[in-house]
């Protein structure tokens, strides 16, 4: 799970603007060598599919409304 959130993740930071805004946000924020800003966008990513899931909305929906 966790090498699937990872590369999830990744992929995010290079074609998701809300994903990519908020590691840029935590990196700016003094998290060390990114790997906690990464952990972290795996948790958001998750939080994000989470709200998918539930109400079953499309992406762009839902990652605007968790990333606020």
């Amino acid at each position: 799970m966790r090498q699937a959130l990872y590369m999830a993740v990744l992929a995010g930071l290079r074609w998701d603007r809300k994903i990519r805004e908020f590691f840029t946000y935590l990196t700016e924020d003094g998290k060390k060598a990114g790997k906690v800003a990464l952990t972290a966008c795996m948790r958001k990513l998750l939080t994000i599919m989470n709200q998918i899931l539930k109400n079953g909305t499309p992406w762009e929906e839902v990652s605007t409304k968790a990333n606020s």
